[in-house]
């Protein structure tokens, strides 16, 4: 009797769990964590292309010191942040993360506004390799951000909705920071290259 008790209060607890919430917080944690690895699978692409990207600019434009230095002074910010998987959880953390990040991409944006003038740059093998790797990473990039952004939107829903806000806080479920709006913005005005294109077709 005693032992069908038992299970009567775990089938009762189990329900009573997954009509709060818990199940969902739980799924949604995990996307969370696999959508943010990917993200930074994705950077890290992108930071191991800068070295040889940077030296074969430097082949053709020596003399541009100032946008190779910022290209490699924004790497080393990248490379220095702890982007573990704790990191989501940190507000100013992610934000420090996000900042790196953007100062990347703007660098890059230079050092590839820079190739514009230079020919025989633009015409080498390597770096017209390391272009189209570049520009493939960026829209990976923008893939694996955009699935953070929406399993990071379902998650903090659930956290802040009742009943299962009650369910979060029993557990210890906090919201998540997320990619800003501000930040969406500044990339979507950050100069864009189109690699290969003729310079006939370039705005």
């Amino acid at each position: 009797m005693r032992k069908l008790l038992m299970s009567l209060m775990l089938l009762l607890a189990a329900f009573s769990l997954q009509g709060c919430g818990y199940n969902t917080l739980q799924s949604t944690d995990e996307q969370i964590k696999a959508s943010w690895a990917e993200v930074l699978n994705q950077y890290q692409r992108r930071a191991d292309l800068v070295p040889n990207l940077v030296n074969v600019v430097k082949g053709y434009a020596s003399h541009e010191k100032d946008v190779l230095t910022q290209v490699t002074e924004a790497r080393a910010r990248v490379g220095a942040i702890q982007a573990t998987p704790e990191l989501i959880n940190d507000e100013q953390a992610f934000a420090k993360f996000q900042a790196a990040q953007g100062e990347m991409s703007n660098a890059l944006s230079r050092l590839l506004a820079v190739s514009e003038n230079y020919p025989q740059l633009k015409a080498d093998g390597v770096f017209r390799d390391l272009q189209a790797q570049l520009e493939g990473t960026e829209n990976r990039i923008t893939v694996a951000r955009n699935r953070y952004i929406k399993a990071v939107q379902e998650y903090n829903v659930t956290v802040r909705s009742f009943p299962s806000n009650l369910t979060a806080m029993m557990f210890g479920f906090k919201t998540k920071p997320n990619f800003t709006v501000e930040n969406e913005k500044e990339i979507s005005r950050a100069p864009r290259v189109e690699f290969g294109a003729p310079a006939s077709q370039k705005q």
